[in-house]
């Protein structure tokens, strides 16, 4: 069976580009019936960030992805990595190593005065350890192989390799009995029975490390997929300066979370001229040949637009609620249930312009507010005393007529030509009165979900 995991450290929050391997990984585990795990990389409580646990499983939950299990802590963990460190020992496959800081140290410094890279020199690779310098606990390193390459054959990257003579034997477990990260890392991923390591490419110089400490403990490596990095829209790597924010932040932003998965998965994966994919569709033919070799462009405009797409998809009592939320959180005015009847009734002339739900809250504020309206400096100067005059005797030609959008039209219509005005003449300020603004659905929409009552009192308002 197949076997992903996402693996994050909670030394930050869940952004972009760890949200985008969680995908992967979870659609690749989807596509071929497998399991996606979870598993929290939180040794390095020095660095840990308080709640980004919570914000990482929060994350995988809006966006539609939790894991198949309750989330592994590594930390917990490192007694057996401890254990296994070990018996390499015990196989002849890693050593305990001696060496003070000021000694390694002084290596170091020697390493670079001579042009070499600053390396471990492998002092300690063949003494016996009852030579070791008293009070001086040991750390144990991998005996790693100085002959030959190691090659990994990647399911993105193609055959990638290192000579071996590259690197060094490096710690596996510290002289105070933690873990090192490299290793921890194979031993989590062996344990939990881990098939496929699908994570970003910044880890492939760590893979040839990682191999190496799989075939000292006879055990078979998963099969490795590094993906590009996602850059910023001017090329370099995407940061803060681009506006990289937490994925939480787009759901604060007004996002949705298909249209967040959607393009998270754009970013650097194509099938054919698919553009608008949603999750289910996407797990039933998603496959790493797919994804290219090239750093993906975060380019938030396509991201708007892409969200605008899944909010007229969306269904309307889905996003009546989201945007009563909003509502209630600005204060807009009373957001009960006329309200929600208002803002319901409109959604679907609402929806065809947003493209965000701040948008679409922008938008349906004025079904919140009470007279008097506040108005927008362009709708306030379509509010002429002759305006005013003309508002009046709309809203008495409107008397008995059934208050539904078409047969209000209509009876405007009538009532233009028999004043001689244009029905622009006064849907404009009819539209400034009821709204407060010189863009709304259209109009005779907004007055059927206003309610007679409240149209007639919007426009007493302003026209006395």
């Amino acid at each position: 069976m197949t076997v992903t995991r996402f693996a994050p450290s909670p030394t930050g929050f869940l952004h972009v580009g760890g949200a985008r391997t969680a995908l992967f990984n979870w659609l690749f585990a989807r596509r071929t019936g497998g399991r996606y795990l979870l598993r929290i990389e939180d040794t390095d409580t020095a660095r840990e960030v308080p709640g980004a646990v919570a914000q990482i499983l929060e994350s995988l939950d809006w966006l539609g992805i939790p894991p198949d299990e309750p989330p592994l802590s590594q930390r917990a963990r490192e007694a057996r990595h401890a254990e296994v460190a070990r018996a390499m020992v015990a196989a002849g496959t890693a050593y305990y190593a001696y060496e003070t800081p000021e000694e390694l140290q002084a290596m170091r410094e020697r390493a670079l005065a001579s042009g070499r890279p600053p390396r471990y020199d492998g002092a300690w690779r063949d003494r016996d350890p009852a030579e070791a310098p008293p009070g001086v606990p040991g750390a144990i390193r991998l005996k790693a192989p100085r002959e030959g390459e190691t090659v990994v054959e990647d399911l993105v990257q193609g055959t990638v390799r290192v000579a071996n003579a590259e690197l060094d034997d490096m710690i596996i477990l510290r002289s105070d009995g933690r873990p090192t990260y490299l290793h921890a890392v194979v031993v989590d991923d062996h344990d939990m029975g881990v098939t496929h390591v699908i994570r970003g490419d910044d880890h492939l110089t760590n893979t040839f490390r990682q191999v190496q400490v799989y075939r000292a403990m006879g055990w078979e490596p998963p099969r490795f997929a590094h993906i590009p990095l996602i850059h910023g829209a001017d090329g370099t790597k995407l940061s803060k300066r681009h506006g990289a924010v937490s994925v939480l932040d787009f759901r604060d932003q007004g996002y949705l979370p298909e249209a967040v998965a959607n393009y998270l998965l754009r970013l650097g994966w194509g099938k054919g001229d698919i553009e608008v994919i949603g999750l289910d569709e996407a797990a039933s033919i998603f496959d790493l040949a797919d994804i290219g070799r090239g750093a993906a462009r975060f380019d938030y405009a396509k991201l708007r637009h892409l969200n605008g797409v899944w909010i007229r998809r969306a269904d309307d009592a889905r996003l009546t609620r989201l945007t009563l939320e909003r509502l209630a959180r600005r204060a807009e005015g009373a957001v009960g249930a006329i309200t929600a009847e208002r803002v319901a009734r409109l959604m679907p002339a609402l929806k065809e312009r947003a493209h965000t739900l701040e948008e679409l809250a922008d938008a349906a504020s004025f079904l919140a507010r009470t007279v008097p309206l506040p108005f927008e400096p362009k709708a306030e100067a379509l509010l002429t005393p002759e305006a005013r005059i003309a508002l009046r005797g709309l809203a008495a030609a409107l008397a008995g007529v059934a208050w539904e959008a078409p047969a209000l039209e209509a009876a405007t219509r009538a009532h233009a030509e028999a004043t001689g005005a244009t029905l622009k003449d006064l849907a404009m300020p009819l539209r400034a009165a009821l709204t407060g603004s010189t863009v709304s659905p259209p109009v005779f929409d907004v007055a059927a979900a206003l309610g007679e009552a409240e149209t007639r009192a919007r426009i007493a308002a302003v026209s006395g």
